[in-house]
């Protein structure tokens, strides 16, 4: 059985036979739900759906994209040529 470490508090975590990238499983020390986020070497982190909201609003960079007009209307910009 293959092991990695937990991220919180280091102990060995059994991690299956052939662990699975995206696969939960749970630290028997200090019971953290973790998640297999790279498989060579192993390595577990929190996963994704259980991270707290830390209340800031994240958006999709190409969302509003062409919402703004870069270009300021007052600036004369043969001026700078």
């Amino acid at each position: 059985m293959k092991k990695a470490k937990c991220p919180f508090c280091g102990s060995d975590v059994n991690v299956g036979v052939q662990p699975r990238m995206g696969e939960l499983v749970r630290c028997s020390e200090c019971e953290a739900e973790l998640e297999i986020v790279w498989l060579n070497p192993i390595e577990l982190d929190s996963p994704l759906d259980s991270v707290e909201d830390d209340g800031y609003e994240y958006e999709d960079e190409d969302e509003d994209e062409d919402e703004y007009d870069y270009e300021d209307e007052d600036y004369d910009y043969e001026e700078d040529y």
